[in-house]
């Protein structure tokens, strides 16, 4: 009986030691600079300079910016895409955007899963924050695809090939997701703010709920051939932010304005013709038409998109404003006020006009390296007259255009496509030779065209893009 009680005593030992020298190979055999729990104030600042850098201001832009001939394309790929050469219906053209969108969407989703059931239930600010990061990157994926995957995307391991959900129902996600952030955020959280770690806003919660009423403008507005609410528009850029110093953007050293970056690498966007005579049409009145622009053997060198032009690096006229320093705009003061001057113009209001002259001054001093003073946006305002119904409506709408040169390429391109489906594609028109190439949305990207059945089906040999609007702008997906 002592022999079995020693017996068992040493197997037990023997036991403990091998459970203990297990835990500690797993311990050991742990990396800890690769953690797998982020605080959500960690994950979030990621979010915001890549749906800033990656999502917003890079491929998305350059292409937009192209389509609606806020640019020419005058090289490479850019070139390609500019005469219409198999470009725009690739799904390898715009890869890498639908992939970088995605992968914003995928961390905003942990976020609002930690912040909402998880281990930081009750972060009412990186809550309010995600959902209107969420809605942004969400809107500029379906504005830019159509339908797209996302009620059972974003789901690792466990869905292989989610369903693609209808545009109308990915706005219906955007609203939603605006009005609870914003609920979210007048909320009081036991939890810190989010301080330095947030890069736009400084953890400044009533700075993120005026962003999310400029949206919901945006957003509202982008809606109105399906259901206007132009009353609506006014109201919730009456709630928004009242200058450019608090305008949706990201501003940081470290973070390069991609356009810069892009003509540094590749130099492959130069001035459109069409654009450079849409400039000269406002006069001398107008100083940025002499300075916007840079100039090659003492003139302005363009692009000529109205034929196919040959492709050449650095043969063309670039932007004068190119700087790395450059904000990056998700939302600027002076599209908001655009926004505001259509919605009255539309409503047959007097005060649209002002509005107009309000938007022209904000776009003339916009916060970049270059820019221009208050006074000259005044010379140029007094220029353009008295303008009333369809008049004024094309005039603010062209300033609207000009306003976002060069870095606003996907609101250009989302505006090109709105007024053709409502009847005013005269406002801007366009004058690239291939009329009927003119990309009516973005392919799908090549990752789920090779690997989901569900977007491999619509997007079949890639020409749907020439043919199919989006639903907001009159088409069926």
């Amino acid at each position: 009986m002592k022999n079995l009680k020693i017996t068992i005593t040493a197997v037990m030992a023997l036991f403990l030691f091998q459970s203990c020298s297990e835990d500690k190979m797993d311990e050991i055999n742990k990396n800890i600079n690769n953690p797998t729990e982020v605080a959500a104030r960690f994950i979030i600042t990621d979010v915001m300079v890549n749906s800033a850098f990656a999502v917003t201001g890079s491929d998305a832009s350059f292409y937009g910016g192209i389509y609606s001939e806020l640019n020419a394309g005058s090289h490479g790929q850019m070139y390609e895409a500019q005469i219409r050469r198999n470009d725009p219906q690739l799904a390898s053209t715009y890869n890498n955007n639908w992939n970088n969108s995605y992968e914003q969407l995928r961390a905003l989703k942990v976020i609002v899963e930690k912040c909402t059931t998880g281990n930081e239930k009750d972060n009412y600010q990186t809550l309010g924050v995600a959902q209107i990061l969420l809605a942004y990157n969400l809107a500029v994926l379906t504005d830019l695809f159509g339908d797209i995957p996302y009620t059972e995307a974003l789901k690792p391991g466990v869905i292989f090939q989610p369903k693609v959900d209808k545009q109308e129902a990915i706005y219906s996600e955007v609203f939603k997701n605006l009005k609870e952030g914003i609920a979210n955020l007048n909320k009081t959280s036991a939890y810190a703010s989010l301080g330095s770690q947030d890069v736009i806003y400084g953890g400044v919660s009533s700075k993120w709920i005026k962003a999310a009423n400029g949206l919901m403008a945006r957003y509202t507005m982008r809606l109105s051939l399906r259901k206007a609410d132009y009353q609506g528009v006014i109201d919730y850029v009456n709630a928004s932010f009242a200058d450019a110093d608090n305008e949706f953007k990201v501003t940081n050293s470290s973070v390069p304005n991609p356009y810069a970056r892009f003509n540094t690498d590749r130099a492959a966007i130069s001035v459109a013709k069409s654009f450079y005579d849409t400039m000269l049409a406002n006069g001398p009145a107008d100083a940025r038409t002499a300075a916007s622009f840079t100039r090659i053997s003492g003139a302005v060198k363009p692009f000529n998109n109205s034929i196919i032009d040959k492709d050449g690096q650095r043969l063309y006229s670039i932007s004068a404003f190119i700087n790395e320093r450059n904000p990056i705009y998700l939302l600027s003061y002076h599209e908001l006020l655009f926004l505001k001057a259509e919605a009255q113009a539309r409503l047959g209001l007097p005060e649209a006009q002002a509005t107009m002259n309000d938007a022209i001054t904000a776009a003339y001093t916009k916060k970049q390296v270059v820019t221009f003073t208050a006074g000259q946006a005044n010379t140029y305002i007094a220029s353009i007259g008295v303008l009333t119904g369809d008049a004024l409506l094309k005039k603010i709408m062209v300033e609207k255009h000009i306003s976002f040169y060069e870095n606003e390429g996907i609101e250009s391109y989302n505006d090109i496509r709105r007024l053709q489906a409502m009847g005013n594609g005269s406002f801007i028109p366009m004058v690239n030779p291939k009329p009927e190439l003119f990309p009516q949305r973005f392919a799908y990207g090549q990752s789920d065209v090779v690997s989901n059945s569900n977007v491999k089906e619509l997007y079949g040999d890639g020409t749907y893009v020439y043919k199919e609007k989006v639903w907001w702008a009159g088409g069926t997906r």
